[in-house]
């Protein structure tokens, strides 16, 4: 696993520099590309810098902390390299265009090159490190789901150990194989380095001794808290004096963070509207040709502080869409169900045969540019919601209003129409409870992977 991601990394920072010393020798560059060959070996700081950055086997790191681990160590390892020539009075020999193409596009083949891996190799049982579960309650469950469903995490789950149901066969097809007292034999015998534990419930006398008992046998031991419903990823631990706190960062209230969030806002959704106008102009001439009715098609949604505004799409529905969408639920009372459930038809008989093609690349969603430099959207954040999907988010709608919504978002980046709704709102939750500069730019990210690969879009 360390080997794949060191090669990995090796492979996509010499293409970054060979890429740009290229092209800055295309516009009119006055070097020899050889020049830049004899500093191979620095390739070797940057490997040095990851590993200190905890990148190497990188194991149990949320992809939006990696994100971040990875694009500070490589703009550091650059400062450094390039204080380093300037000392040395190299810098005069050395292109800054070459160093500052090399540097950007490090950060993305590093990051793609790395998806790639864990994309190819993940589910081997070879990648990660197995890990014993500690209690095979509702939140074991959950836990052991959780993994299962993000191998590039790197904790595989092998065993549970429970006294309440040893007699019991699995939970999630993991076996269940004895009391909590066998944990310290499996960590021997099988090599086992983590354990989770995770029974939140327990009675602290208990859990207490569970964690002096076993906090001797495994390296890494993971206590899952009985804090269901709090931000879990900027979550840091302080000691008070031996106490054991938990810090909590709340992004929301920092007036940085988002100062940085509408001024990225602002920046790309420019530089994007710019690149892809004549996309816009083309896609507009095919809607007015496919069916008659207007170019735009605009729905009060609501948005931050439980404000009202258009939101913009390119129309993708056929004239008098409603009576359509009846008159097909009548004839199919089967799927009535499904569409009163997730207000979702895999097959839709209101959408133009454009917007077919729209909806699958979401490309129907692009005027919606203009919303966010309206200050009424956001490039990231929970999709906006009409009002009678109010008594959906339920308890969970005041968190909805808290941020701006957005373009794309985490709903968009997990599996789209395949999500439930219930699981939608669960993410939106996750993402206001979570914000953060690095989570936005972790979820635009892969939105564009998803876009190419068309995860969940009908």
């Amino acid at each position: 696993m360390v080997a794949l991601l060191s090669l990995s990394d090796l492979l996509a920072l010499a293409l970054a520099g060979g890429a740009g010393v290229y092209l800055r020798l295309a516009f009119d560059g006055q070097y020899s590309p050889g020049l830049y060959g004899q500093l191979w070996p620095i390739l070797g700081v940057f490997l040095l810098a990851y590993a200190v950055a905890g990148l190497y086997p990188a194991v149990g790191l949320s992809p939006v902390d990696e994100l971040r681990r990875i694009c500070l160590s490589t703009t550091f390892t650059y400062l450094v390299l390039g204080a380093g020539l300037f000392l040395t009075r190299e810098g005069e020999t050395y292109s800054r265009g070459v160093f500052l193409l090399a540097w950007l596009l490090s950060l993305l083949t590093v990051l793609t090159g790395r998806l790639l891996v864990k994309h190819l190799f993940a589910r081997y049982p070879w990648w990660g490190y197995q890990v014993l579960i500690l209690g095979g309650g509702r939140t074991g469950e959950l836990v052991i789901q959780t993994l299962k469903n993000q191998p590039a995490f790197g904790l595989k789950p092998v065993a549970v150990l429970d006294d309440s149901r040893v007699h019991e066969g699995s939970l999630c097809e993991v076996p269940i194989v004895g009391p909590l007292s066998a944990a310290p034999h499996l960590a021997l015998r099988h090599d086992i380095h983590y354990a989770i534990v995770a029974m939140p419930g327990m009675q602290r006398e208990k859990l207490l001794r569970v964690l002096e008992l076993y906090g001797r046998t495994f390296p890494h031991l993971l206590m899952i808290p009985d804090l269901f419903g709090v931000a879990s990823l900027w979550v840091s631990s302080k000691d008070l004096g031996g106490i054991l706190g938990l810090e909590i960062r709340q992004q929301l209230l920092l007036p940085g963070p988002r100062l940085l969030k509408t001024l990225l806002d602002l920046v790309l959704t420019l530089v994007i509207g710019l690149c892809l106008l004549p996309i816009l102009v083309v896609i507009a001439v095919l809607v007015k040709l496919d069916s008659p009715g207007p170019v735009f098609y605009g729905q009060p949604r609501l948005g931050q502080n439980n404000t009202t505004f258009v939101a913009w799409k390119f129309r993708s529905m056929v004239p008098n869409a409603g009576l359509v969408l009846e008159r097909y639920l009548t004839e199919n009372p089967l799927l009535r169900e499904q569409w009163e459930r997730d207000h979702k038809l895999r097959y839709d008989p209101r959408i133009t045969r454009v917007g077919r093609f729209l909806r699958r690349t979401s490309l129907d969603e692009l005027p919606q540019l203009w919303n966010v430099l309206r200050g009424e959207m956001s490039l990231v954040g929970p999709r906006p919601i009409v009002k009678e999907e109010i008594v959906r988010y339920a308890d969970k709608y005041s968190l909805y209003t808290k941020v701006l919504p957005g373009l794309t978002g985490l709903w968009q980046v997990s599996g789209r129409n395949n999500v439930s709704y219930d699981e939608r709102v669960n993410l939106d939750a996750y993402y206001v409870r979570n914000w953060s500069v690095w989570l936005d730019i972790y979820i635009l990210l892969r939105t564009v992977w998803v876009v190419v690969i068309g995860d969940g879009a009908y």
